[in-house]
């Protein structure tokens, strides 16, 4: 298989996979593990084919018909399965089966498949697991470390959620204009921790551009929503950032170090837009908060003229709707730029004392940055080396071991 082949099938995988899936959970009448597997089963057949037989001109279709094909092949088979299963294999021999020949007449129920995967009968954590899984095709080990969790509790939850939709009928759809704000929460995290997966890794920035699609879809429909159009604006924000991110080697580079000059200011200017409509319905949420902080980086002109008073304000009102130990590292961190490293340390001391982020690196390299500047260098060092042990990927791991050099 040639790289160009292998390339454009993770592409399509990245861009179509949860089409193909939502396409196929309507098609089996709610089977989401048949609907995966069979999508699953469609992508292993065209890295077995599409090398020799060359790309089809609609791949997204030859994926979805492929998948049903496969999905109608695995009803027939399951002659143990109960009779109406059976039945419904046969009624689908005798009908004519839908055919997709063009990638638009694809259904893209995409939506329908996020507001499925948030119904309040599931709890939050398996709502935003679940739709990482089936909308953006994350595997089970890649939403554990979004989670924080071991990947054998997130399979757990992710089985449970998939039983819990089936057991408690929960209907495929996009809810009434009038439940839209109740469920609108386990969307807004969904959407950003599908943003995040794609922002932190260079191989995955389609799920980031997945997600601001999605966050723009989201505000369109639900305009009179601040919080959605904040989640927007906070995308935008950071995706501006992403050029300077990381040098020809793929390394990480520094929010002090980035080149400024390479930031998006067409996207600056789109989040700062969007996020000014959003407070001024005076309603401000988590998201416009974090926004607001975003806003205050992406235009300042360089890391010692922030604004980093209003920065330390934004994030005392974020630990008030939002309260959780990463807000109060982020706002120490805050406060070491304003008032200095000896203010902040005492404050990453305590967060450290609580426990709770004893296995995040940041806590453990803001810890050692603060340490440095305090000119205690043997004790920066040992924290930088408990953050190396920590770090989850080899861009983060490369940069703390350039600071121990």
């Amino acid at each position: 298989m040639t790289a160009e082949t292998k390339e454009f099938i993770a592409g399509i995988y990245a861009d179509g996979w949860s089409r193909i899936v939502a396409t196929m959970i309507r098609f089996t009448g709610g089977d989401w593990t048949l609907a995966e597997e069979c999508a699953q089963d469609a992508f292993a057949q065209a890295l077995r084919t599409w090398p020799e037989s060359g790309v089809p001109r609609q791949p997204l279709a030859w994926l979805t018909t492929a998948a049903r094909n496969r999905a109608v092949d695995r009803m027939r088979r399951a002659s143990t399965e109960a009779a109406k299963i059976r039945e419904w294999a046969e009624a689908m021999e005798q009908e004519e089966a839908p055919s997709y020949p063009s990638d638009s007449e694809i259904p893209d129920e995409r939506l329908e498949l996020m507001f499925t995967c948030c119904h309040p009968a599931l709890n939050l954590d398996a709502q935003v697991a679940l739709t990482l899984r089936a909308l953006a095709g994350l595997s089970t080990a890649e939403i554990a470390r979004a989670f924080l969790v071991p990947e054998r509790t997130m399979g757990q939850r992710i089985f449970r959620a998939k039983q819990k939709i089936a057991h408690a009928a929960i209907p495929f759809r996009v809810p009434p204009a009038h439940l839209l704000p109740d469920r609108l929460p386990a969307i807004l995290h969904v959407l950003y921790l599908l943003f995040n997966e794609g922002y932190g890794d260079q191989d995955k920035t389609r799920l980031s551009r997945e997600a601001i699609r999605l966050a723009r879809v989201l505000s369109t429909l639900m305009p009179d929503e601040p919080e959605a159009h904040g989640m927007l604006a906070l995308m935008l924000l950071h995706d501006a950032r992403r050029p300077s991110r990381v040098d020809a080697n793929g390394d990480l580079v520094t929010l002090e170090e980035q080149d400024r000059s390479q930031w998006n200011p067409e996207e600056i200017a789109e989040g700062t837009t969007i996020l000014e409509r959003a407070l001024r319905r005076r309603r401000a949420g988590p998201f416009q908060i974090q926004a607001a902080i975003a806003a205050c980086h992406a235009t300042a002109p360089s890391t010692a003229a922030t604004d980093w008073p209003q920065i330390i304000g934004l994030y005392e009102q974020l630990a008030l709707v939002a309260p959780s130990p990463v807000v109060d590292l982020n706002h120490a961190v805050a406060v070491g730029m304003a008032r200095g490293p000896e203010a902040a340390l005492a404050l990453v001391d305590a967060i450290a004392e609580d426990g709770r982020l004893s296995s995040y690196y940041l806590l453990h390299a803001t810890r050692a940055d603060l340490l440095r500047r305090c000119g205690r260098a043997a004790e920066a060092a040992d924290c930088l080396r408990t953050a190396l042990d920590l770090a989850p990927t080899e861009p983060e791991r490369r940069l703390l071991a350039k600071r121990l050099e």
